[in-house]
Order: C-alpha cells, then sequence, then structure tokens
C-alpha cells in the first residue's frame, strides 16, 4: 500500500529526513516512533503529497509521489495532532463541508455512520467549538476518514485525551485495520504503540530499526529467564551454572536469573535440571527488555531531550 525508497527531504542547509525507505501493507497498523525533529510529520506530509521530497521515490495506494500527487490526496486520510475544524460550524456542517471537497457521494448517510461509530450521533447538530478536546480529536478522526481513504496516516491521535476517548480511538483503529486499511500511527505513547502496531519504525532522521515489537525487544541484549523456587537452593543453582555456565546464572534467594537471547527456548533444560538437582519451581518467566528501553537503547536519553525540547 505504501512503498518509500531513499527519502529525503532538505530545509536548506538542514536535512530532515535522509535516506528513509519503508513498506506498509494493507491491514497494517506501521508505527513511527521518534522525539521530536526526528522527521516523523515531515515523512507524513511527503507520503501525502503535501511537501515534495528532495531525493528519493514514493508510492501511496498504486499512485507515485510527485506525478500524480491528486491521486495520493484522494486516497489518504490524515488526522494532525492539533486538527483544524471550524468551531462556528457544526458536526455535520463540518463534515459536509469535507465531504464536497473530496465529492464524496452518498454523503449524508456517511456523515451519519460515522458520527454513529464514533460516539457522536446525538451531537451532529451541536458547534464544534462547544465541544470537549475528546469529542473534536473524534469529530476529525470522522472527517479524515468520511471519503473512505485506502491509507489513514494519524499523528498522536490519543493526545492529551482521557482514558474514556482514548479507547474509543484505539478500538476504532483497530476497527480501521480489520477493513483491510493501511495506518500509519506516528505517536510519542511507547505503551499505545506496543498495543496497537504491527510493526514499528523506530526514527532519528532516517529508520534507526523496523520490525515488530516482539522482534525490536529481541533485538536488545537482556533478556533473561528467571525460575523461581519455593525455596533458596545451591544445589538447583549449581545445576544451571553447570547447564549454562556459571557466568550466565545470577540472582538471590529463591531466584535463579539466566541472562540468554533465548529465554523461551532454554527454558525446558533449565526447569528440568533445577528439578532434578531437588529445586522446587513456583514460576517460570521470559523477562524481556521493554519496547521503552530498545527506544532509548537506539534514540538516547540526550537525543530524545534533544528531540522534545
Amino acid at each position: 500500500m505504501i512503498v518509500a525508497e531513499g527519502l529525503e527531504k532538505r530545509f536548506g542547509e538542514r536535512v530532515a529526513v535522509a535516506g528513509l525507505s519503508l513498506d506498509v501493507r494493507a491491514g497494517e497498523v506501521f508505527g513511527l516512533l521518534g522525539p521530536n525533529g526526528a522527521g516523523k510529520t515531515t515523512t507524513v506530509r511527503m507520503l501525502t503529497a503535501l511537501i515534495a521530497p528532495t531525493a528519493g521515490r514514493a508510492t501511496v495506494a498504486g499512485c507515485r509521489i510527485g506525478e500524480d500527487d491528486d491521486g495520493v490526496r484522494q486516497r489518504v486520510g490524515v488526522l494532525t495532532e492539533t486538527p483544524g475544524l471550524y468551531a462556528r460550524l457544526t458536526a455535520a456542517e463540518n463534515l459536509r463541508f469535507f465531504g464536497k471537497l473530496h465529492g464524496v457521494d452518498d454523503l449524508e448517510a456517511r456523515i451519519g455512520r460515522y458520527l454513529a461509530l464514533l460516539g457522536l450521533g446525538d451531537r451532529k447538530d451541536d458547534k464544534a467549538g462547544s465541544f470537549s478536546k475528546g469529542m473534536r480529536q473524534k469529530l476529525a478522526i470522522a472527517r479524515a476518514l468520511l471519503h473512505e481513504p485506502q491509507v489513514v496516516f494519524l499523528d498522536e491521535p490519543t493526545s492529551g485525551l482521557d482514558p474514556t476517548a482514548a479507547r474509543v480511538v484505539r478500538d476504532f483503529v483497530a476497527e480501521l485495520r480489520a477493513d483491510g486499511r493501511a495506518i500509519v500511527l506516528c505517536t510519542h505513547n511507547l505503551d499505545e504503540a506496543e498495543r496497537l502496531c504491527d510493526r514499528i519504525a523506530i526514527v532519528q532522521r532516517t529508520i534507526l530499526r523496523m520490525g515488530t515489537p516482539a522482534e525490536l525487544r529481541r533485538a536488545l541484549a537482556g533478556a533473561r529467564l528467571v525460575v523461581t523456587l519455593r525455596a533458596p537452593s545451591a544445589a538447583a543453582r549449581e545445576a544451571a551454572s553447570a547447564l549454562l555456565g556459571p557466568a550466565s546464572v545470577s540472582g538471590d534467594g529463591p531466584e535463579i536469573a539466566v541472562v540468554t537471547e533465548d529465554p523461551e527456548g532454554i527454558a525446558p533444560d533449565v526447569v528440568r535440571a533445577v528439578v532434578l538437582a531437588g529445586g522446587e519451581v513456583v514460576r517460570v518467566e521470559a523477562a524481556r527488555p521493554s519496547l521503552e528501553a530498545v527506544y532509548f537503547d537506539l534514540v538516547g536519553a540526550d537525543g530524545a531531550r534533544e528531540g522534545a525540547a
């Protein structure tokens, strides 16, 4: 649905995006993670044909950026972090205005459908200026989807929302995925990215690393297998050390912690050795680095602070 190769964008001497390549499939939620200033929004603007890349090429929903930009704009929906709505127009009037710009057929039926899906059906005749931030965000999502785009770009869709409104938005993203649309999610919320995204790219002007949340966690050293015993057992600890080497085994009291790249793979052998040595196992847990740990390992705390400045 989206294929980008070597995208670059310069603003004078400043390089905002350099050598960025990615692909996003239909029915996939693809996350862009990175600090402010990392090039996420610039990437989205290039992929939605709002600005032209300095170098590289991209195809979105079958339309080539720079050759069929009108076709790209007809096939994408965009939710910006601070969506612009007409405060003096009602919810329905806002959607009607943007729907006419897109030449939407059966416009009134679509307006009713999306307002109902997002819980705004009973507020369609209220002015947008009277809405809470969560309601404005949901109205902006309806506006982005009104023309039934094949590709949807969501920039911080739950930013500033209360937990209830954020859950509605997350559930709606899941529905979009089920409809077979390609979704690009820009977010700073690591927990949200891990729950919603099929794949994630961590970016800082280019893609530092890309993969599923599980693949990203596996890429960072520090995975462990933790075996908890009913009571401390020197014999069980010695058995684990004999199996894997003393340098990889640590822990105090009833816990035996093993540093390994494959905690799930070695678990049966470790548990067997511990039990044969007389250890009473009460819990076995594979512990991997969090997505947050991967993020800071790649971006660095200094880089994250600079981006947020």
